[in-house]
């Protein structure tokens, strides 16, 4: 597109709604035919870059401040009310307040949400998943609940602390979990404001935090109220480069690369379906399971950086702990076989589950889908118990496979 006025003049005549035609910038390489137009609404003050762009019909941007949107995917009726978005999808009536910003390989599922001032990146909040304001949660795959009703939530102030002070990244932590979660059936989980969680962690379905409390470890049982406490070990020696415990990182790192190939799959298999009919569906379909790929290879390449801070905290470990312990060995396995877990990720990726239930189960979703239309949450919420849970059993068959796998080469972590 040679003339970015031409290119708003098209979205006009394609029914788009633009307040104020001139205070918004569609870029040269944006190509009009991925816009909808069709019941598109934009304030003034948008931008709308990359070549990648893709929004259906009914969006909304910038209702409460100017957006800024770069090579960014919308369903449709998604809303971004103000901020920053980057190579991100949205699917059907998502939404984020003003302020955002979503940065690369953020998936917002249907009707996921976030209030104002909130910081995304390398997220997945699945259905009805939503967010207060001035909220920091990047590296964080969130299920659970039910409807907007019924929803798994964030409180305001929260923070998922996502950096180390050796100064790596391997720190994503599970909200719930893929298998299970993506049934929509699920207890909703409930993190209070003015709180955080410490990465890599793992909570199961249907927990509540209490407000202010900073979770440091894996609250795997399901159903409990927590709240935390301060650490009797107020003042302690800190040494830079010494992971005196690494098992938790490594296998919640594992956990949760294998939760996103189970995901992978399940768009693969089961999503595709619903993505089918027209052109731009099946473009919006192969922009979220490009996320996918992205968060995995964000995944290895922190887990990779982690590695090799081993390598130097084996040095640091001898000279100051002046022995080996089950750490090392630990250390020492990851070492070694890294390049090994990393190939079994990328190999499980598009391999074939072969389980009695999964074509049937596959089978269920389509004839489902040819009576009830092309509705993705109600096909997946009208499947009774037995069936939903053919298809968790499938997913976790994924999980488990992958950790059977990757446990052989690093027996010691199990």
């Amino acid at each position: 597109m040679s003339d970015p006025l031409q290119g708003i003049s098209k979205l006009l005549q394609k029914g788009a709604l633009i307040h104020n035609p001139s205070s918004v910038y569609i870029g040269q390489e944006v190509d009009i035919n991925r816009l909808s137009g069709k019941g598109m609404v934009i304030y003034p003050g948008c931008r709308i870059m990359g070549e990648k762009s893709l929004i259906l019909e009914g969006a909304k941007l910038g209702g409460e401040g100017p957006v800024s949107l770069q090579n960014c995917q919308l369903g449709p009726h998604v809303e971004l009310k103000g901020g920053s978005f980057k190579n991100s999808v949205f699917l059907e009536n998502s939404s984020m307040g003003a302020s955002a910003q979503v940065r690369e390989a953020c998936i917002l599922e249907e009707s996921a949400s976030g209030a104002h001032s909130v910081g995304l990146k390398q997220t997945i909040l699945f259905p009805f998943v939503t967010l207060g304001s001035l909220i920091n949660f990047c590296d964080c795959l969130m299920a659970g609940g039910t409807s907007r009703k019924n929803h798994s939530e964030v409180g305001s102030s929260y923070i998922h602390f996502n950096y180390t002070p050796n100064q790596d990244k391997a720190t994503p932590s599970l909200i719930g979990d893929v298998p299970r979660g993506v049934m929509l059936d699920q207890r909703p989980i409930f993190l209070g404001g003015q709180g955080g969680l410490i990465g890599p962690s793992r909570i199961g379905f249907g927990n509540v935090v209490a407000a202010g409390s900073i979770l440091h470890e894996d609250l795997l049982e399901e159903n409990r109220l927590i709240s935390s406490f301060p650490s009797k070990e107020r003042n302690k020696e800190f040494n830079p480069g010494l992971y005196l415990n690494i098992k938790k990182r490594v296998i919640n790192n594992i956990i949760y690369c294998a939760n996103l190939v189970a995901l992978r799959h399940w768009y693969k298999d089961i999503r595709s379906q619903f993505f089918q009919s027209n052109v731009l569906g099946k473009e919006l379909y192969k922009a979220a399971v490009e996320k996918l790929d992205l968060a995995l290879d964000e995944r290895m390449k922190r887990m990779k950086e982690l590695v090799e801070n081993l390598h130097n905290a084996t040095k640091t470990y001898h000279k100051i702990l002046q022995k080996e312990t089950v750490s090392f060995t630990q250390m020492k396995e990851i070492i070694e076989n890294w390049q090994a877990i990393e190939d079994i990720f990328y190999n499980s990726k598009d391999a074939s589950i072969t389980l009695p239930g999964k074509e049937r189960f596959i089978e269920k979703i389509a004839e489902e889908k040819r009576k009830q239309g092309c509705q993705y949450l109600k096909v997946i919420q009208g499947l009774d118990k037995n069936w939903r849970e053919m298809g968790t059993e499938w997913l976790e068959a994924i999980v488990h496979g992958i950790k059977i796998k990757v446990f052989q080469r690093i027996p010691s972590f199990q």
